[in-house]
């Protein structure tokens, strides 16, 4: 999928992750070389932790989980991004499948979930699992969302159209704003299989 990835950049936002982020890094040396990591400049242990390896750093201007993302998918220069988390819970071998997705039957937007058949978690407890099921329920019912996962963002997009959205959301609820945002701009949502690791 080397070449594959090509028009692809990863954003990870990051936070005190000096342990977890240089094996996420290390193990995405085989799929992509376009990554942005946003931190906040005074975060020193995770910043010196990953100076070995090949990627741009982005520091955050304000605070905030959403605004971290929203920052990060603004710095993109290819056709595609992917969020993609700090701490080794997700599966960089899920990319191929969503980026295709993306690229060859032109979804805007492709979710990880969790729920979908063929799909585990070593993470979920009974609290986060009965919050998402409610979440994702109301985007269903609301929003007519196709995502079983709106919690889980793991989500692999068009930046073009994506930054068209005028996301404002500075924290958790980025998870909310965007499938509902981009289901209301009549973009196309899909939800794939996710193995989240522990």
């Amino acid at each position: 999928y080397k070449i594959f990835m090509d028009d692809l950049t990863l954003i990870i936002p990051a936070k005190k992750e000096k342990e977890s982020l240089p094996t996420v890094l290390d193990e995405l040396k085989n799929y992509t070389k376009k990554i942005n990591i946003i931190l906040e400049e005074n975060d020193t242990e995770t910043i010196n932790s990953i100076s070995n390896f090949d990627c741009h750093i982005i520091y955050q201007k304000n605070k905030g989980y959403g605004d971290a993302l929203i920052q990060g998918i603004k710095s993109v220069k290819t056709d595609y991004f992917c969020i993609f988390n700090a701490d080794g819970s997700f599966h960089p071998n899920e990319l191929g499948l969503m980026l295709e997705l993306a690229k060859n039957q032109n979804y805007d937007l492709v979710f990880g979930s969790r729920y979908e058949k063929n799909s585990t978690s070593e993470d979920d407890t009974v609290i986060t699992y009965v919050g998402n099921k409610i979440f994702s329920f109301i985007g269903k019912f609301f929003f007519s969302l196709p995502i079983t996962d709106i919690l889980y963002t793991y989500v692999l997009g068009k930046t073009e159209e994506v930054n068209k959205l005028n996301l404002v959301s500075k924290d958790f609820c980025f998870c909310v704003e965007l499938p509902i945002k981009a289901a209301k701009k009549k973009l196309t949502l899909i939800s794939v299989p996710a193995n989240e690791r522990k």
